[in-house]
């Protein structure tokens, strides 16, 4: 059996690289930066361009295209969840809400908005999109409120919806999803969009931010059965069932289809995704001395369920490889909460995963990290685990393991062992990283 090339690192550290290298080679910056040296098109402009960049890449999105172009937009909006101190000139930035839509989302989808609307047929409308998008860029139709629909996404996110179900819904209450971005301005539209979806359709301009600028196939009978399969359709607010009823039945202007003829101006680019990140930590594992193995199907699911899965997956892999290896992954799971505890899917995952690896008696250390670097209403981004980290919580106050996880707990277990991933938010986002060590 080898060793890596650096045995002087712990598996962990190894881990906490991989991810470091993943998160890095899908910053938003160079992404925009690489599409615009082989798209130069997209600053070439008649009379004037305007801006809207929405999503967790918002900032880094916004200072590369600015950086590329020879004039200033017009006029633009930036929504991202954290701006700290940064602003640009003549654009308006808003630190909204996330992942729940507030005052502030709902302030920057008007002045998108009005920003679209403002401008001629010979201008263009540069829209950069990124994971979050959905939430940032908030603009309730007439009869809904921000607290409507506040509730109705929480309800959604906390039985467990997938982002499908979720944006149907979210299009079917909003005036800027859906295509209505694009068909509210006369100028052509170019997106650029770095991709945290990953199911039912991989990367899917109708899902990412919920398809502002794209049309869309989802009806308001999709957004009725989005709530029925959740489950929430009776605890839904009054105004949103009642908008959703109607628009059913005919009464409610429908989402432009991508036949729309008010979008055949509107072009479309995917610049990052999930890929990009695993094609990264793959090469940093190399570095390190692993074997590399990559599993292009994404891990979805409940993160609880997932868990299982992804390692019979992982190890049908590793064996075929040379040890040590190390087995990439990635995806988007979901968590229904039961418990009162804190975590994310990943940590979730992550747990899961132990328990797994303890019960099996398979030798593994694994990681489950968010590349936005936030995991659920917690300050990690995920959290790492081998196959001795449920006997260590057990003797010390990380606790009963299966206890944890039947409290969504993951949050409290990891603390305890020091195995928490805490990045920060990193500005981006291409949804979640596995990776699996074995033979270390």
């Amino acid at each position: 059996m080898g060793r890596p090339t650096n045995p002087a690192l712990s598996p962990r550290e190894h881990l906490r690289r991989i991810a470091a290298c993943a998160i890095a080679a899908v910053r938003p910056g160079p992404l925009v930066t690489t599409f615009l040296s082989t798209h130069p098109h997209v600053l070439s402009v008649g009379e004037q361009w305007a801006l809207v960049a929405a999503g967790k890449a918002a900032r880094g999105m916004t200072d590369a295209l600015l950086g590329a172009a020879a004039s200033p937009p017009a006029a633009g909006v930036v929504a991202a969840p954290e701006l700290g101190d940064r602003s640009w000139p003549g654009l308006l930035a808003f630190a909204a809400g996330h992942p729940l839509p507030d005052a502030r989302s709902v302030a920057a989808g008007e002045a998108a908005l009005q920003v679209a609307a403002a401008l001629s047929p010979v201008d263009r409308l540069v829209v950069l999109l990124s994971g979050g998008a959905s939430a940032l860029l908030c603009a309730p139709q007439p009869g809904i409120t921000l607290e409507d629909k506040t509730r109705t996404t929480d309800l959604l996110l906390r039985h467990g919806a997938g982002i499908a179900d979720l944006n149907a819904v979210r299009k079917h209450l909003s005036r800027v999803k859906g295509g209505r971005l694009a068909a509210a301005t006369t100028a052509s539209c170019v997106t650029l969009a770095v991709s945290d979806v990953v199911a039912p359709r991989e990367d899917d301009p109708a899902v990412i931010g919920s398809g502002p600028t794209v049309g869309d196939d989802t009806t308001y009978a999709d957004a009725w059965a989005a709530l029925e399969r959740a489950g929430v359709l009776g605890a839904v607010p009054d105004a949103v069932r009642e908008h959703l009823r109607a628009g059913a039945a005919g009464a409610g202007d429908e989402t432009p289809t991508p036949d729309d003829v008010r979008l055949a101006r509107s072009e479309w680019h995917l610049i990052g995704s999930r890929h990009d990140a695993m094609r990264a930590a793959a090469r940093e594992a190399q570095r390190l001395g692993y074997v590399a193995g990559v599993i292009a199907e994404p891990v979805i699911g409940e993160a609880r369920d997932a868990a299982a899965a992804l390692l019979d997956a992982a190890l049908a892999r590793a064996s075929r490889l040379r040890l040590p290896c190390a087995i990439i992954a990635s995806g988007e799971t979901t968590v229904r909460v039961h418990g009162r505890g804190r975590g994310g899917r990943n940590q979730e995952l992550a747990l899961a995963l132990a328990i797994a690896l303890a019960e099996r008696a398979v030798s593994a250390a694994v990681m489950s990290v968010g590349t936005d670097g936030v995991d659920g209403p917690t300050t990690a981004a995920g959290a790492i685990a081998d196959e001795q980290s449920v006997r260590r919580a057990a003797a010390g106050p990380g606790g009963d393991a299966r206890a944890r996880l039947a409290d969504n707990d993951s949050f409290a277990f990891f603390d305890a062992l020091g195995d928490l991933v805490v990045t920060g938010p990193t500005g981006t986002n291409v949804a979640d990283l596995q990776v699996l060590l074995f033979g270390v």
